[in-house]
C-alpha cells in the first residue's frame, strides 16, 4: 500500500525500479530483500544511487507466530540493504514505525523506543542499521491509510465491514496513534531527501486519536447510518501480538525545520475516502 505511493510519486522526481516478491503490478521486478545474491543480481543491473526500502512484515501475529521469518524480512533485508547501499555508495532510504515505541506518551524524535513486540523489535534493528550508512534517512510511520485495493489495515476493513452492510462497527478506545497517510508521506520523504537534511525523522498526520475515533470519523464523512460501539482491545480476541499502548508520535524535527508537510488525519482520511472508497461504497 505504501509502494503503489511511492511509484506514483517518485517517479516524477527519479528513475525508479520498483521490486517486490510478489509481481501484481507490471512495473514490478523480482527481489526478495532477505536475499542478498537478488540484491547482488539487481545492482549489477542498474547504477542505483538511492535505495527506498519499504519492504517488511507488518502483521503483529504473524511475525510473533513466524519470528524467524520476521527477523529475516524487516532485520536482515534491511541490513542487506545497507550493505548494498555501502558497497555501491547509495543513499539508504528507511521506513519505520510508531511501534517501536511503549507506554502512554506522545514521542517525540528523541524519545528512547522500547518495543515489545517481534514486529517492533525487528524494525528498531532496522533503523539502528540503517543510521550506519553515511548518508541515511529514516522515516518514522504511524497508523498506515492509503493504497486502495492493496490497503489491508484499519481503514479498508471499516469500509468493508459497511460495503457488505454491517449496521453496527466495534472499535477500541484504549489503543492511541497517529494516522499517517501513504501520499502525504512520500511526498514528504521527497522534501526531506531534497534538503539533505539526513538522520531519523518521526513523520506522522497531525493530530492523534484512538482506532474508535477514525471508524467514526469514517462513518461520518460517508454519510452512513451506522452504529460505532466503542470496545476495549481484548474484544477482538484473534489479536493476540503486544500492541503499544500508545503509538503517538510528534513530528518535533521536521517542525523544527520547517519541513512538516504532513496534514491533519482527517483531512486526508476525507481525501482517501473520497478518491476511493465512497463511490464502491455509494453503489453496495
Amino acid at each position: 500500500m505504501l509502494g503503489k505511493a511511492a511509484y506514483e510519486i517518485l517517479s516524477n522526481h527519479y528513475n525508479v525500479t520498483a521490486t517486490d516478491i510478489d509481481l501484481n503490478e507490471d512495473w514490478l521486478f523480482p527481489l526478495d530483500v532477505r536475499v542478498i545474491s537478488d540484491w547482488e543480481w539487481m545492482f549489477s543491473k542498474h547504477p542505483f544511487k538511492k535505495i527506498f526500502h519499504l519492504a517488511a512484515l507488518t502483521d503483529l501475529e504473524y511475525c510473533e507466530s513466524s519470528p524467524d521469518d520476521a527477523w529475516r524480512t524487516n532485520a536482515l533485508g534491511t541490513e542487506n540493504a545497507a550493505l548494498m547501499a555501502k558497497k555501491y555508495g547509495c543513499d539508504l532510504i528507511y521506513v519505520s514505525t510508531a511501534g517501536i515505541f511503549t507506554g502512554d506518551g506522545v514521542f517525540n524524535d528523541f524519545d528512547d523506543p522500547t518495543p515489545e513486540s517481534i514486529y517492533g523489535r525487528s524494525k528498531y534493528y532496522g533503523e539502528r542499521i540503517a543510521t550506519t550508512v553515511p548518508v541515511h534517512y529514516v522515516f518514522r510511520a504511524g497508523w498506515m491509510m492509503g493504497g486502495g485495493y492493496k490497503d489491508k489495515k484499519f481503514v479498508s476493513k471499516i469500509c468493508k465491514q459497511i460495503e457488505s452492510g454491517a449496521d453496527t462497527i466495534y472499535a477500541v478506545t484504549d489503543k492511541l496513534g497517529t494516522p499517517t497517510y501513504t501520499y502525504d508521506f512520500i511526498e514528504n520523504i521527497v522534501r526531506v531527501i531534497q534538503s539533505g537534511y539526513t538522520g531519523v525523522y518521526n513523520q506522522v498526520c497531525s493530530g492523534d486519536c484512538s482506532r474508535y475515533d477514525v471508524a467514526v470519523a469514517i462513518v461520518e464523512i460517508l454519510g452512513k447510518d451506522i452504529k460505532v460501539v466503542p470496545v476495549e482491545s481484548d474484544h477482538f480476541q484473534e489479536y493476540t501480538a503486544p500492541r503499544p499502548y500508545s503509538e503517538r508520535l510528534t513530528n518535533l524535527k521536521l517542525d523544527s525545520y520547517d519541513m512538516n508537510g504532513m496534514r491533519h488525519w482527517r483531512v486526508c482520511l476525507a481525501e482517501y475516502l473520497r478518491d476511493y472508497y465512497k463511490s464502491i461504497i455509494d453503489k453496495s
